[in-house]
């Protein structure tokens, strides 16, 4: 809980400045292609809200024609029709206008969602590792929530609002300009709560958004990590530390929906002060017979929808700041780097590569702890098709090396190269193209087998992913599934094991066809006939490829052409297995030793 309100107090304060406002507009780009809906949304609102403001004025006229004292010739029938005939209008305008606006917003937030996750996917590792997940999937869905309701619901009303309020207070001036005085004396007022209030309620919205997304990010830790608990009986720790959080949120909740309640009772306390004595003058002004009956009627109607509308522009104010809070929010991701262009790609002749690989005098630290330096200046000539293997102590730096070929992060210092030109002058994606990675841990994709497999090659035929699968071994598993290769595999189909799982990460590689090949402990957590079965596949595998292993069991690693041995962020020993088994007092044959040894 500490690390987490750490977080939050290092978050920095949005500030509503000219630069931030702009770049809030920017996202109105997301609803450009929807204008004309928009537009003509706008014109049909206008039009209900004129439509609404003539029924207050007839209602008026009605009383006067009821006690004979009407100016002109109509009568109650005559008026009634009329009431009834824009009712009728009202209705199917009002229709059209919220199917008009419902396609802006519906469409533009889709659009919007489509373009968040798109940059998600091509931002760099750092970027994950610098923000939750939790906050990021709130972004996605919370804040976007925000948007698609302001578009289709807040701001229409809040531009109905103000016309009403405006063409209200215009009639009122123009009819009974000695009451109409007293209601525009209150509405400085008003607006001026209004933007103090606003103000303190927007601030609050964020905290409580803040306190949601932790909440959120404790509740993915610890599904994410469900086994864990229960193997150390943590249930009620995480339980305990949920409800604190839970209890944290509903704090600052509360203290927002008290500031919207005291707004709420100040703006109706003042407002039908105002209207009740309004009220009590237009009945003294029709005593004297300064207005009629029909239009103190008229302009006690008109009162009380002016007041309901400043009340409702008191309530829209908060809720289109608090949008304007999330839609920052959303435009930090979007103004962010993208390490990839998944959009406008080139389509140009992919890359080869044959897979010469060479670091040079490589010094890195992690974005994150620039104050610690990993790798001191790491020299690796690996030819092509060459297999080499990095060992040593955990935390030396050898899966920091695959990260790096990877582009995962920029180096400090030196260069990387492959085929003898840097890597950073390749598009990284054509770059990525030509490497596949087998991971200690696989991640396998809620789907089928025949869909994580075709994570290696798109387009790949049914007859090249059955080829794959038996070139890793995990043909014969396959088929013993009654739906074979369409067999649902994550949370809701088949638990496979660790064996099976790196089989099908490896028939994932093999479709790829990977000009370098890396291996980061893909054995080491398997059972001996698993192992068996993997390492065999593993071998196929990096038949004719460039390989790079990370291997902690020395054993799977005898007949590589070179064995870099790390410590303490530098290159310490180089050889074959043998070579270095006869260093004495070496840090591999010590290693070795005690494996060999304990068999």
């Amino acid at each position: 809980m500490a690390r987490r309100n750490q977080d939050t107090e290092d978050t920095p304060k949005v500030k509503v400045t000219q630069e931030s406002f702009r770049e809030a507009i920017k996202s109105l780009g997301f609803i450009r292609p929807y204008r004309w809906s928009l537009i003509g949304g706008m014109i049909l609102l206008f039009l209900t809200s004129l439509i609404f403001m003539v029924m207050p004025w007839l209602i008026g006229q009605m009383v006067d024609v009821a006690q004979g004292k009407a100016g002109h010739k109509f009568s109650l029938v005559d008026i009634g029709w009329g009431l009834i005939g824009l009712l009728v209008a009202q209705g199917f305008i009002s229709y059209t206008r919220v199917i008009l606006f419902a396609n802006v917003s519906e469409k533009g937030t889709a659009d919007l969602r489509k373009a968040l996750y798109n940059k998600m996917v091509a931002l760099p590792i750092t970027f994950f590792e610098e923000n939750k997940v939790g906050d990021l999937i709130s972004r996605l869905t919370a804040d976007v929530d925000k948007l698609y309701s302001t578009f289709s619901i807040t701001l229409a009303e809040f531009l109905r609002q103000i016309i009403i309020l405006v063409v209200g207070i215009i009639f009122l001036a123009v009819t009974t300009p000695k009451l109409s005085l007293i209601m525009l004396l209150t509405i400085p007022f008003v607006v001026v709560s209004a933007i103090f209030f606003g103000r303190y309620i927007r601030k609050l919205s964020k905290e409580r958004q803040k306190e949601i997304a932790d909440s959120n990010s404790l509740l993915g830790e610890t599904l994410q990590s469900i086994q864990i608990v229960k193997a150390f009986a943590n249930e009620m720790f995480e339980v305990k530390k949920y409800s604190s959080s839970i209890d944290s949120v509903v704090k600052i909740a509360m203290k927002y929906a008290k500031a919207r309640a005291l707004f709420a009772t100040f703006i109706i306390t003042v407002l039908f002060g105002a209207l009740f004595f309004i009220i009590w003058q237009g009945a003294l002004m029709v005593q004297n017979g300064t207005i009629s009956a029909g239009e103190l009627v008229a302009f006690v109607t008109y009162t009380f929808i002016i007041g309901g509308s400043i009340a409702s522009l008191g309530n829209f104010y908060p809720e289109i700041l608090g949008a304007f809070g999330a839609t920052e929010r959303v435009r930090e991701i979007l103004s962010t780097e993208s390490e990839v262009d998944i959009v406008n790609h080139p389509n140009i002749t992919p890359l080869h590569i044959a897979g010469a690989v060479q670091f040079k005098n490589v010094h890195f630290t992690y974005p994150t702890r620039p104050d610690i330096p990993i790798l001191k200046g790491i020299d690796i000539n690996i030819k092509a098709g060459q297999k080499v293997a990095l060992v040593g102590p955990s935390g030396v730096g050898k899966s920091t090396i695959v990260q790096l070929l990877l582009q995962f992060y920029p180096i400090s210092k030196g260069d990387i190269t492959v085929d003898g030109q840097s890597i950073y002058q390749q598009n990284i994606r054509d770059f990525r193209d030509n490497l596949a990675l087998v991971p200690q841990e696989v991640i396998l994709f809620g789907g089928t087998i025949k869909e994580n497999i075709l994570y290696g090659k798109e387009n790949a035929t049914e007859e090249e992913v059955i080829a794959a699968a038996k070139k890793s071994n995990s043909w014969q598993f396959i088929q013993s599934f009654p739906e074979g290769l369409d067999t649902i595999v994550g949370e809701r189909g088949v638990k496979l094991s660790g064996g099976q799982r790196q089989r099908i990460a490896i028939a994932r590689a093999i479709l790829k066809n990977p000009a370098i090949l890396l291996l980061d402990e893909a054995t080491s957590s398997l059972d001996a006939e698993s192992e068996r079965l993997v390492q065999d596949a593993l071998n196929k595998l990096m038949e004719g490829r460039t390989s790079i292993i990370i291997a902690h069991r020395l054993a799977t690693i005898r007949d590589v052409d070179t064995i870099y041995v790390l410590n303490k962020g530098v290159i310490e020993e180089q050889g074959t297995h043998d070579e270095l088994s006869l260093i004495e007092e070496g840090l591999y044959s010590g290693l070795a030793k005690l494996q060999f040894e304990s068999v």
